[in-house]
């Protein structure tokens, strides 16, 4: 068989890819603030890359709503407003409701499992009142929940969201101190889902989802 333009040897991880990835965790983290803009001459050196793969990277950033780029002045960080809060959630939701559907299809009570164990973690960053700790449990606890859904699009679109939601926290990292709520908050989850409630679990996510909104809204997210 002779291989074509689409047919052909995969590599392993591409170098766009990987300078993507590496844009953004800096993005998510706050190494990049919202609205800083992105040099391409000082980018390429401080990666040590050629212009060509971060100009693909930087591309594929825009199309994924991370970057936006303003005609005669370059590309940007975007900058997260109260509306952009509430449709990163609003999308969030959707995911997430959709994800834990499917789950009931396949096996919640191991699911509910597979979540207290990333709790314990939560636990304890927050008897240390490890606030970046708590952040990341928590989201590596919506990621699994995504994951175990096992749809590689539904993990696609939650993963730019999920760095959406680290901007928001890294940008009120200094403001928003280790909440006590939010341990219990995911048990209540996990112990839904290891009860084979659906109803019970949607509705919490719809609850979780909503107090983070007012909780991020009030702590002055927005420019």
């Amino acid at each position: 068989m002779t291989l074509g333009r689409f047919i052909a040897p995969v590599d392993r991880e591409s170098t766009p890819s990987i300078i993507a990835r590496k844009l953004r965790e800096a993005i998510a983290h706050g190494e990049l603030q919202p609205g800083a803009q992105l040099g391409e001459a000082d980018l390429a050196r401080e990666l040590g890359v050629s212009r060509g793969p971060l100009r693909e990277a930087m591309q594929r950033l825009t199309q994924e709503g991370l970057l936006v780029s303003i005609r005669n002045r370059g590309l940007f960080v975007i900058e997260l407003t109260d509306d952009d809060v509430y449709d990163i959630y609003l999308a969030r939701t959707a995911v997430e409701r959709t994800a834990a559907a499917e789950i009931f299809r396949r096996d919640p009570v191991a699911a509910g499992t597979r979540l207290a164990s990333i709790i314990k973690k939560m636990a304890k960053a927050s008897d240390r009142l490890d606030g970046e700790k708590i952040g990341a449990a928590d989201l590596e606890f919506h990621e699994e929940l995504v994951r175990m859904a096992e749809s590689p699009r539904l993990s696609r679109m939650h993963h730019t969201l999920l760095t959406e939601t680290r901007m928001c926290v890294t940008a009120l990292q200094e403001t928003y101190p280790p909440p006590d709520d939010r341990v219990p908050e995911h048990d209540e989850i996990a112990d839904a889902f290891k009860a084979g409630d659906a109803e019970l679990v949607d509705r919490l996510l719809i609850e979780h989802m909503h107090d983070a909104v007012v909780r991020l809204r009030a702590r002055g997210t927005t420019a």
